[in-house]
């Protein structure tokens, strides 16, 4: 039980980080229904570039984070207007393609500035372990999980609860009737890339806190996939319950099976459930069905 208790804990905190970095994924495809495939590198980015800011240049913890977000927040607003923008109008996949080419160009751009060595944080978290139920975790897991929580929980009062974020749930109904009620559909777009590159950048840096900062960071965006679709594309609620149990389950399978198996789980575990939620469950657990009629 104490060791199930061990797998679950560090599973819940890796689900809260999930479901904070989906939730970016979920803004932009509610409002564009574009598939951003450029999230995972949103994370790489935050982490690299907290890592330059309070490491390299040695600034305090909260001016570091700040700058962070400001940073990923204009990464995004650029992105947008390049490359983005100017797609409007044309086929759906000519910008999911956009994206992939993205995904890839900042990737292999942060590896060349960076190279591939494994950065660390400097120890700004009290190093005393947690004691719950016979298991043993540190408080980092505990600060990441508290802030992720926070996070998700602003996140998702400001998309149900402001004006903006109402233009953005009007806007991803129809765009034709968000601008006939005079929302500016081109700037709720704007500003879902904006959010989402900065919840990104803040996913990368607690991540990088856990584990380092390296180019597998990358990787988290891809586990986006799993969540969402577990969850709902549409669903910010369905973003927040994926996240957790995707990370709880894969946590815990790889607690169990990878002395079996010889390791791997962790990396697969998530895309086997996908397959699964695909095949049986193509709209997630509070996603919209839609049916279309021949």
């Amino acid at each position: 039980m104490t060791l199930f208790l061990q797998f679950a804990i560090a599973g819940i905190t890796m689900g809260a980080l999930y479901s904070l970095i989906a939730l970016g994924f979920v803004l932009i495809y509610k409002s564009s229904k574009i598939l951003n495939f450029a999230q995972g590198e949103f994370v790489l980015v935050g982490g690299y570039v907290g890592l330059f800011f309070i490491t390299k240049l040695g600034l305090p913890i909260w001016l570091g984070v700040v700058l962070l977000v400001a940073t990923l927040a204009l990464l995004g607003f650029v992105i947008e207007k390049l490359t983005i923008r100017p797609l409007v109008g044309q086929p759906i996949l000519a910008i999911i393609i956009m994206t992939l080419g993205l995904s890839l160009l900042i990737n292999g751009t942060v590896i060349c500035i960076t190279g591939s060595e494994l950065g660390t944080f400097p120890q700004f978290i009290p190093t005393a372990p947690i004691k719950i139920g016979g298991a043993v975790f540190s408080q980092v897991y505990a600060w990441c999980f508290g802030i992720a929580v926070i996070l998700v929980a602003l996140s998702t009062y400001f998309f149900l609860y402001t004006r903006y974020g109402l233009y953005m749930r009007a806007t991803a109904e129809s765009h034709e009737v968000a601008q006939s009620v005079g929302i500016k559909v081109r700037s709720t777009f704007t500003l879902a890339w904006v959010i989402a590159a900065a919840i990104g950048g803040i996913g990368g840096f607690l991540l990088g806190i856990i584990m380092g900062v390296s180019g597998d960071l990358s990787e988290f965006g891809l586990k986006v996939f799993p969540v969402v679709l577990l969850g709902g594309l549409e669903s910010i609620p369905g973003a927040i319950i994926g996240g957790m149990v995707i990370g709880l389950l894969e946590n815990v399978a790889a607690g169990y099976l990878d002395p079996l198996m010889g390791g791997g789980v962790t990396e697969v575990f998530p895309y086997i459930i996908m397959v699964i939620i695909l095949i049986f469950k193509p709209y997630g657990l509070f996603g919209l069905t839609r049916i279309e009629r021949i």
